[in-house]
């Protein structure tokens, strides 16, 4: 009896939860394809329309170039930060040198720091580049703010690796370079994988630092979101329709590689 009332209970928390966390993405999806004069309500009798998604891509919202401006920025930043951080976390891996641990430390307390403290730092300096609103700004924020995270990810996965299978091939004559290059770098590769995926994200959804460095050139797809509150009030069903564009590639790409992903991170990224 009372392993029936705990099954129930059970599913009534999954329940729960599910429709807590699910909710607000059904609605997001549901409101895309509404007019105007459905957008407030939950009912699902309504005439579907794709009339949203045209609008977003028509003046004046011009969502493709903030689409287009979202892929270079987040493209271009995980192609930078993740080769640098592999070498980094290698480094810290293998290399025993002194003041590592606090180097590390180091690196990893950028994480700790609020980006609402160091935007203005960033603002001024770019503005004396003459670097604001441009995708080179955005571009440099986030392999700061990615790659401490990156290198911590990667060091997980290669302080797994045992290092027989390397000093063999060195001491068949085969240079470090080779090594990370035809050892390592195969046996981290859901890691690294992982690490890319994560980096991509958290890029794609930067928020802050692309709401106070961009104006118009620049502007990336969440920050576009905002130019739907209009005098009018929001424009839920163009925000919905926008928000849709947000999330279906990261959804995609997560079902592409959720196998490599779901390795990754077993085989040691929360180590």
């Amino acid at each position: 009896m009372s392993k029936s009332v705990f099954w129930w209970v059970e599913r009534a928390l999954l329940l729960l939860i599910s429709t807590i966390v699910l909710f607000p993405i059904a609605w997001m999806f549901l409101t895309a394809f509404k007019r105007p004069r459905d957008a407030y309500s939950l009912s699902l009798d309504f005439s579907p329309t794709l009339a949203n998604f045209a609008t977003v891509f028509a003046d004046p919202w011009n969502l493709g170039d903030m689409v287009l401006n979202s892929v270079i920025v987040a493209t271009v930043t995980v192609l930078i930060a993740v080769p640098c951080a592999s070498l980094a976390a290698y480094s810290f891996s293998r290399f025993r040198v002194k003041g590592r641990k606090f180097l590390f430390f180091l690196i990893l307390s950028t994480q700790f720091i609020p980006a609402v403290v160091i935007v203005l730092p960033f603002f001024l300096m770019f503005r004396s580049l003459g670097l604001l609103d441009t995708r080179i700004a955005l571009i440099i924020v986030n392999l700061a703010i990615v790659t401490p995270f990156v290198i911590w990810m990667i060091k997980g996965f290669i302080d797994a690796i045992p290092t027989d299978s390397e000093e063999a091939a060195m001491i068949d004559g085969a240079s470090r370079l080779r090594v990370i290059r035809d050892i390592v770098l195969p046996m981290a590769a859901p890691g690294i994988l992982t690490s890319s995926i994560f980096c991509f994200i958290l890029t794609w959804n930067e928020f802050l630092f692309a709401l106070i460095l961009t104006r118009r050139d620049a502007v990336t797809l969440p920050v576009g979101l905002v130019s739907f509150r209009t005098e009018r009030g929001d424009l839920w069903e163009l925000m919905s329709a926008a928000g849709v564009m947000i999330t279906v590639p990261i959804f995609i790409m997560a079902l592409l590689i959720q196998k490599h992903f779901t390795r990754g991170m077993t085989a040691g990224a929360v180590k």
